[in-house]
């Protein structure tokens, strides 16, 4: 019985570790797909998202989808807590093999107060070895503690970082936003140079989304500040709007188009990857032909014309081929809502949505694009 103690313990306390290092301190995405914080996150959400798809759409929903990211932040970090005190509890109980056997409940007792360093336990009667093992997991507890105060701040910082751009995109692609607003605004006041500018930081936050996000899965699970904004809706807004640009937009170079819808793609690909999702097909096409239709005719009011040939409409399917699928996927498992190629006539941007919210849009919309 001790020995199975003082091996299950080593394990336990080993998998631990090397679980909280390569969440915490290795800075690369971990391909072994048997991870713990994976099977935390996989079957908690499945709970989670189970329990949301049966509530009515509304606040009450998004609010308490919202509460998963941070939850399952204390879950985790609670969960290596109550995996080491357990640990070095059956270490501490396998070497209490004395005239005097001391129970697991008491070296648990133990455990827990040396780990949080409270100090009310004496260690007077124990034998070295048992006072070693102590020693050592106050030292784990102070270095745990450590940690996580350096972790937080840099998750959050990632978090924030994230979600500047995506509300950053209200005012330029709408709320929810959508790839002809975003074009329209840029050409309707003569900016094209904005709008490469623009997919310039998009390529930019594509690739921070890839470093943060495959080295804190966690991140995926956080939830923008509006309920009608999501950082995947603005990377498909993103997306549809380098596609159109790619199959052919008058005077407008596609440079910098590729390069970020190649970044984009990146990202969708790896967090399908990171998450287990695989692609999917929408019931509905997010792009009907009317649709599309429709599309050309407000971006040629804005002065963007898209190549007038018959292949263009084929050319922007078989561009959206390779990247809808992995969207759909995560919006699905993630239960978020992906954007339309059209704004809806009723939406107004949050900036607007509020009091003398029109006046300051009737007040911007006046000002001359450049000085006079």
């Amino acid at each position: 019985m001790y020995l199975i103690g003082l091996i299950s313990g080593s394990i336990l306390l080993a998998l631990i570790f090397h679980d909280a290092f390569e969440v915490m301190l290795l800075p690369r995405r971990v391909r072994r797909k048997l991870r713990f914080i994976t099977l935390l996150f996989r079957y908690t959400w499945n709970l989670w998202s189970w329990i949301a798809e049966r509530m009515a759409l509304g606040i009450r929903r998004d609010m308490f989808l919202s509460l998963y990211g941070p939850l399952s932040l204390v879950m985790l970090l609670g969960s290596w807590v109550i995996g080491l005190i357990v640990g070095f509890a059956l270490i501490q109980y396998s070497l209490s093999f004395s005239a005097k056997p001391v129970s697991f409940g008491a070296n648990l007792l133990l455990s827990g107060d040396t780990f949080f360093t409270l100090g009310t336990a004496s260690l007077a009667t124990m034998s070295k070895l048992r006072k070693s093992v102590a020693v050592f997991e106050a030292g784990t507890g102070l270095g745990f503690l450590a940690i996580v105060i350096g972790y937080l701040p840099v998750l959050y910082q990632l978090f924030s970082r994230r979600e500047t751009h995506v509300i950053m995109l209200d005012a330029r692609a709408g709320s929810p936003p959508n790839a002809t607003t975003l074009l329209s605004r840029h050409g309707h006041r003569d900016s094209m140079h904005a709008l490469d500018e623009l997919l310039h930081e998009w390529e930019r936050w594509s690739a921070e989304v890839v470093e943060s996000h495959l080295s804190y899965p966690m991140l995926s699970y956080y939830r923008s500040q509006h309920d009608n904004q999501s950082w995947l809706a603005a990377l498909t807004v993103i997306m549809d709007s380098c596609a159109l640009v790619m199959v052919g937009i008058k005077d407008l170079s596609t440079f910098q188009a590729r390069m970020t819808f190649s970044g984009s793609r990146l990202a969708i690909v790896e967090l399908c990857r990171v998450l287990a999702v695989k692609p999917q097909v929408m019931a509905e096409a997010r792009l009907t032909s009317s649709d599309y239709a429709q599309m050309r005719a407000e971006l040629k009011d804005s002065g963007m014309l898209i190549v007038d040939d018959e292949g263009a409409e084929e050319r922007l399917l078989a561009f959206r081929s390779t990247y809808e699928p992995f969207l759909i996927g995560l919006a699905e498992y993630l239960l978020l809502t992906l954007p339309g190629w059209l704004p809806s006539p009723l939406e107004l941007d949050n900036w607007q949505n509020s009091p003398r919210g029109r006046s300051a849009k009737r007040l911007v919309d006046a000002v001359p694009s450049k000085p006079t």
